[in-house]
Parts: C-alpha cells; sequence; structure tokens
C-alpha cells in the first residue's frame, strides 16, 4: 500500500517542463479533444502513430528513399507519438519526468554492473 501512496504522490505535482506538457495536454482533451478514450483504444492509437513515424523514417533513410519526405515530416511523426504517449500517461495518472529518470537509472546500473 505504501508503494501506491508514494506512486500517487509522485504523480500529483506536475511542475517540471514536462509535466506542464502534461497539464497543457490534458486541458486540451478535457476542453476541446472530448476527452479520453479509453486505454485500448489510446493504445491502438500509439501504435498507428509509431507505424507512420516508421514510415516517414523508411521513406528518409530506407531503400527506397522519397525526395518528399523532410526531417520536418519525423518531428511531425515524433509530436504525434509523444502526444499519443502522453494521453495513456495521463489516463493513469502517471508522471513522465519520474518515469524517464527512473529509466535512466535502469540503464546506467546496467551499464556499470554489465
Amino acid at each position: 500500500m505504501m508503494a501506491v501512496k508514494q506512486a500517487h504522490n509522485e504523480c500529483e505535482e506536475k511542475t517540471s517542463p514536462l509535466g506542464k506538457i502534461q497539464e497543457i495536454v490534458d486541458k486540451w482533451l478535457k476542453e476541446i479533444g472530448g476527452g479520453y478514450w479509453p486505454p485500448l483504444s489510446m493504445l491502438a492509437n500509439l501504435v498507428e502513430e509509431v507505424g507512420e513515424l516508421a514510415k516517414v523514417i523508411n521513406a528518409l533513410e530506407g531503400p527506397k528513399r522519397n525526395e518528399d519526405i523532410k526531417k520536418e515530416d519525423v518531428a511531425s511523426e515524433l509530436g504525434d507519438v509523444f502526444f499519443s504517449l502522453i494521453c495513456i500517461a495521463n489516463y493513469y495518472d502517471i508522471n513522465l519526468e519520474e518515469c524517464i529518470k527512473r529509466t535512466i537509472e535502469k540503464y546506467n546500473a546496467r551499464k556499470v554492473g554489465g
């Protein structure tokens, strides 16, 4: 129970730049976007957006390059992926800054220990 309470407390305040972005997305979804989708729909959307990112990167870097695809297209698709991730994090009240810090610590521990 203590771990659940600690995790909840980590998510209560989102005052970092990443936390502010989470708040902006939350406000937009509630006021303009029609609210959050069910979790599996949000996951499907994330997978769709990652597929679009893959298609753009393949067109930019792959064997059948498309001269019309630019770095800005990658940036646009990354924004869509990031938005979708933020929606899922917000739905579950997860502080993404804390998540990325823990992930970096995990990778550092693997690098040092491995």
